[in-house]
């Protein structure tokens, strides 16, 4: 029987997939161009850096004098990544030589947060409006039980004491390959659904985040806006408390939707209420590349 495998993409690479139009405008903003730059391998953040204030293109070869010879893998892996993610623009010279040259929005947008600093377009509420906000270690505790809910609503309903909130359809596009159901019969898990049974919390949580993402649009929502959203939010503090208030009608939305997933907490106030980041909403933009995380993840792929 051949193998199934269940890629367990992370955001990055999520958003090379995006149209360049789209990662043009997602650049507009500085703290997702911050979130790449964290996301680079180290030699790919290097590269970033030293052609931040150029604005001029780049001989490859002359990137390639930059490594010893046995760093040249690492040279192609940082080059490759920066080309996918359209954050170096990738060109050829008069002699027809390759050439490289930082995205200009991305540049523009890098150079302002770095020099200029940044705030993001909510701070958290003060301590005097809200109340009994829980510690950190409650946090978790609440994450993981609602992550355990909704893993449990995925599998069978009938044995979730207490459903999920998240909506029969939405719920469909998660099960997709992980459930089959035939005629009449019960659904059964697939090969791919005791594979992602197995994978650990992270590797899951970025399977249910790319489906949430790829589906958007049947949902009416554009997948740059969700992605910005998201990426923005792991910049949030851990156990803070942000005013909804603040948020517009879509974020609203995905707010809620989040919160049954457990990267957010919900609490209402006497006259205001507020969403509490968790963990798991502040490892939104953690790269799944380096050496830890691969081991974890590397016997599942995406498909």
């Amino acid at each position: 029987m051949p193998e199934v495998r269940i890629i367990a993409k992370n955001f990055m690479d999520m958003v090379a997939s995006m149209p360049a139009m789209k990662l043009d405008k997602l650049y507009e903003n500085g703290f997702i161009c911050e979130a790449i730059l964290r996301s680079l391998p180290p030699l790919g953040k290097k590269y970033v850096l030293q052609l931040l204030h150029i604005d001029v293109p780049v001989a490859a070869k002359l990137l390639e004098e930059w490594v010893l010879p046995d760093g040249y893998t690492k040279h192609r892996v940082a080059i490759d990544r920066l080309v996918q993610l359209r954050v170096f623009v990738e060109a050829v010279d008069r002699k027809n030589d390759k050439t490289y040259k930082l995205n200009p929005t991305f540049q523009k947008s890098l150079q302002q947060l770095l020099v200029h600093g940044g705030t993001l377009p909510r701070e958290p509420m003060p301590s005097n409006i809200t109340v009994r906000l829980p510690n950190l270690e409650d946090l978790e505790a609440y994450a993981l039980q609602q992550w355990e809910c909704f893993l449990l609503q995925l599998i069978s309903s009938s044995l979730v004491e207490k459903p999920s909130n998240i909506s029969s359809s939405l719920m469909k596009v998660f099960q997709r390959r992980l459930l089959s159901q035939r005629d009449k019969e019960a659904p059964k898990l697939t090969e791919s659904g005791f594979q992602f049974l197995l994978m650990e919390t992270n590797a899951q949580l970025w399977y249910i985040i790319r489906e949430y993402i790829s589906n958007s649009e049947e949902r009416g929502v554009d997948a740059a806006d969700l992605i910005s959203f998201m990426l923005e939010l792991s910049f949030h503090v851990i156990g803070e408390a942000y005013n909804i208030n603040s948020l517009t009608d879509f974020q609203r939305s995905i707010i809620r939707d989040l919160a049954d997933l457990g990267l957010v907490k919900l609490q209402q106030g006497r006259k205001e209420s507020w969403f509490i980041p968790t963990k798991l909403a502040t490892n939104l933009s953690v790269s799944l590349a380096d050496s830890s995380s691969r081991k974890e993840v590397s016997s599942f792929s995406l498909d």
